[in-house]
């Protein structure tokens, strides 16, 4: 009879040096000279995708939950931590004074970082109302090609013309509608990717390394100018629109006669141009955070998020 050992195999089954048994099988029976164990070169191959050495499910929470928060968020969330800091220490810089809106933003934002596809879509609204400036930009190119055509002719008819020609509002309206052009569609320009680069350099870069340069310029350097230029110009269109001083609004419903007036004669009123240095500025603001959200998702490795396609243009050097 043959003894069995108290782990509830026989001595002739062969063991590893671990102590546990090697079952040896053919055709689906146990026998001797083949072994289930795999290879290490197959083991890539002969285990199931759900049963990786490296699969994500067996890393540890902590880890997966860091690979699933958007870069963007856990800036935020530091970015909170200093508000939250400066309004209990007390002091009169704005981190420790954020009206209550801000922190309701920035909390909502966090919490929209550890949804990717929420992040998303909102990534793609923005892009939406981008596409629309940008057609907007795309029809007043025409439109400034024929007022600017229509300055041009009446500088020169205008001498054999007993009846005077608005040359002056033409000339404003000429560079008024070129100005509003230009604010209206700089967030399309930064989604096709027409700002100037040194592409030499540039080109060969790899996404992830592309994506880490620009999330690191936009969020720390493009983004806080944006946000102190647009708090600067905030009171600056206000008054150019009419508003006191006092902070008051002037009474009556012809909101026109209290714009301010340009200093040359005969010229258009150039208080709504300069509000729209304001809502130019927010719009390119909103399409910097659209490429934060994309550059973030590169950097996480979900490139399938963030539309990543190569400019068909040609290599130049600005």
């Amino acid at each position: 009879m043959t003894d069995i050992l108290p782990s509830g195999r026989s001595p002739s089954e062969p063991q590893l040096k671990c102590g546990y048994p090697v079952r040896l099988h053919i055709s689906g029976g146990i026998s001797e000279g083949e072994s289930t164990v795999p290879e290490v070169d197959d083991v890539g191959e002969t285990l199931p995708s759900g049963t990786a050495l490296a699969s994500s499910d067996n890393q540890p929470s902590y880890l997966r939950f860091h690979h699933q928060v958007h870069p963007f968020g856990w800036v935020i969330a530091g970015f909170l931590c200093l508000c939250v800091v400066g309004t209990l220490v007390g002091t009169e810089r704005l981190i420790g004074n954020l009206p209550w809106w801000v922190w309701l933003v920035l909390v909502a934002f966090v919490a929209m970082s550890a949804r990717p596809a929420a992040l998303h879509r909102f990534r793609l609204g923005i892009e939406k109302i981008t596409a629309a400036t940008g057609l907007v930009a795309r029809w007043l190119g025409w439109m400034v090609f024929v007022v600017s055509l229509f300055n041009v002719v009446t500088r020169y008819t205008g001498r054999y013309v007993e009846k005077d020609i608005i040359i002056g509002e033409v000339t404003s309206l000429a560079w008024m509608t070129f100005g509003f052009m230009f604010l209206i569609g700089m967030n399309y320009g930064v989604r096709e990717g027409v700002n100037p680069r040194i592409d030499f350099w540039w080109a060969d870069f790899s996404h992830k390394r592309k994506a880490w340069l620009d999330f690191v310029m936009h969020t720390f350097f493009f983004l806080p100018f944006i946000i102190a230029g647009s708090r600067i110009l905030f009171g600056y269109s206000r008054i150019a629109l009419g508003m006191k001083r006092s902070g008051d609004w002037p009474e009556g419903w012809r909101v026109w006669n209290t714009w301010e007036q340009s200093p040359d004669a005969d010229q258009l009123p150039v208080g709504p141009i300069k509000f729209m240095l304001l809502v130019g500025l927010i719009l390119f603001g909103i399409q910097i955070l659209a490429e934060i959200i994309k550059t973030g998702f590169v950097i996480m490795g979900r490139e399938d998020l963030a539309d990543i396609h190569d400019p068909d243009a040609p290599l130049r050097i600005e």
